[in-house]
């Protein structure tokens, strides 16, 4: 006789899972659709969202970059980017002028420092150089005047009876050269002596000076004329002077040379 068997321990159908009709295979292959099941597509409203700051990390990061390549110059740039409106100080700008005109003078190259110092080397020899002269010139117009004149007193033999010695007279006339003699110093028997005639700028400037010398051995003083750095001899000869004759000149000027005169 069949038994009944109670029902005290049967599930209520309403408590059991559904189970698709399915293989086993199927059911291990993951949704495509889920990326990751413990995550919920929709997210509670109850959770806060949290603000997006992956674009404030990557302009960080980008900071950081550049101020270890580039230095200070990147990083105004990207503090500039971020922040457009900001004004620069004045003080600032004067200060970045100033960089940028030192950093242009140290690219200038070193020859141009050469050139301009010997430009300036030149301009201070030229103006030695007119000092000098303007010197020179000064202390000439001290000495011998305008026009140029200088005096002496001579022994030479001529007319000077009297123990009075001759004097002489050297005048440099808008450039040429003349010579006055007054035989112990009686003006009635004076002699004028012509020397050479000079050419050039400041021709007539040239001082003149004169010295007597016995230059042939005749024991008389002949006259000698002294002008930039040039020697003219003059023979004392029968109570006068006269010029060189050509065969006189080659031993004077040997004994000039042995002299230093």
């Amino acid at each position: 006789m069949p038994v009944l068997e109670t029902t005290d321990k049967i599930t209520p159908r309403s408590a059991l899972r559904h189970r698709p009709i399915k293989d086993d295979g199927a059911l291990k292959e993951p949704n495509p659709g889920v990326a990751n099941p413990t995550t919920p597509l929709v997210k509670c409203a109850s959770r806060l969202r949290q603000p997006d700051t992956s674009d404030e990390v990557t302009e960080w990061k980008r900071a950081d970059e550049s101020d270890t390549q580039g230095g200070d110059t990147s990083t105004s740039k990207s503090v500039g980017r971020a922040s457009p409106t900001t004004k620069v100080p004045p003080k600032t700008r004067l200060t970045a002028k100033k960089g940028m005109r030192k950093h242009q003078l140290l690219q200038i190259h070193p020859l141009l420092y050469l050139g301009l110092g010997m430009l300036a080397m030149l301009a201070l020899l030229a103006a030695f150089i007119v000092v000098t002269n303007w010197v020179a010139t000064t202390l000439d117009d001290i000495h011998y005047g305008r026009p140029r004149t200088f005096q002496i007193d001579a022994f030479v033999g001529h007319n000077e009876s009297a123990g009075m010695p001759s004097h002489f007279i050297a005048l440099n006339l808008h450039g040429r050269i003349e010579i006055i003699e007054l035989p112990g110093g009686d003006a009635s028997h004076a002699r004028v002596y012509l020397g050479p005639q000079l050419y050039g700028t400041d021709a007539d400037l040239v001082p003149v000076t004169l010295s007597f010398l016995d230059v042939n051995g005749d024991h008389q003083p002949d006259m000698i004329i002294h002008f930039q750095g040039t020697q003219v001899v003059f023979i004392n000869d029968q109570g006068s002077f006269r010029p060189l004759r050509p065969g006189e000149r080659a031993p004077v000027e040997q004994f000039l040379q042995q002299h230093g005169q």
